[in-house]
């Protein structure tokens, strides 16, 4: 197979991003440094990631974690900040997350080590719908809800797609607004808010798709069921099998 989808199987990276690293030279097949896309490896083959050497895992691995506030999304920080790696640290094979869910931001987020299941549930393609709740400090009128759901200028420069905003409390010093989007444009739940001069003062994915944080206590995890791998896979139209 491709060198970008065995690494991608491996849990290492998506393809997209594969591609990058092998770009990068941070790849290496059989101990030579591979820089070109194309390059077909086997079984038989030892192939390095920052030069550990990196396998495809047969069991996957599907991990539903509530990200808690001042959390990075990433295994490691150089500043030393916390990460998710730390709060799934039981888990033994190399998961990454599915996107990113920024350091003040807390919620659902997805880790896996199937490489193409993260590569779809990025991908603008499929158009995955995200529900997120934010605390806006003081009020918003239904009618700057309605113009930020048919897209506004962001801030920095962006364009945002059609969303759906609704109000679901309103009390005299804030607004609860559930905000459902369907791409994956960085910031983008508080770049919206920014742009109608709104503070944001909290912000929690609740759901993606129809799979949703439930119980799950803030900084806990848990596996994902077969029937909602299942239905992550059906959404991104991958075959219906169930990883093992």
């Amino acid at each position: 197979m491709r060198l970008q989808k065995y690494l991608a199987l491996a849990g290492v990276a998506s393809r997209r991003r594969a591609e990058e690293l092998i770009a990068q030279g941070r790849v290496s097949v059989n101990g030579t440094v591979v820089r070109q896309m194309g390059q077909q490896v086997d079984s038989g083959d030892t192939v390095c990631f920052d030069g550990k050497p990196v396998a495809v895992q047969m069991r996957k691995r599907y991990i539903m974690l509530n990200k808690p506030f001042g959390v990075m999304t990433t295994m490691d920080d150089p500043q030393g900040r916390p990460t998710v790696a730390q709060l799934t640290q039981e888990i033994t094979e190399r998961i990454v997350p599915v996107g990113r869910l920024d350091f003040e931001t807390e919620g659902l987020l997805l880790l896996t080590n199937d490489g193409e299941l993260v590569n779809r549930l990025t991908h603008p393609r499929y158009h995955v719908e995200k529900t997120y709740y934010a605390r806006i400090g003081g009020q918003i009128s239904d009618k700057e809800l309605d113009r930020l759901a048919r897209g506004v200028d962001l801030p920095d420069g962006y364009h945002s797609a059609p969303a759906k905003l609704r109000a679901v409390t309103r009390e005299h010093t804030e607004t609860i607004v559930e905000v459902v989007v369907s791409e994956g444009h960085n910031r983008l739940v508080r770049q919206l808010f920014e742009a109608a001069g709104k503070h944001l003062i909290g912000l929690r994915r609740e759901r993606i798709g129809t799979l949703s944080l439930g119980g799950l206590q803030s900084g806990r995890w848990r596996h994902l069921t077969p029937g909602e791998v299942q239905y992550l896979k059906q959404l991104t139209g991958m075959r219906d099998e169930i990883g093992k």
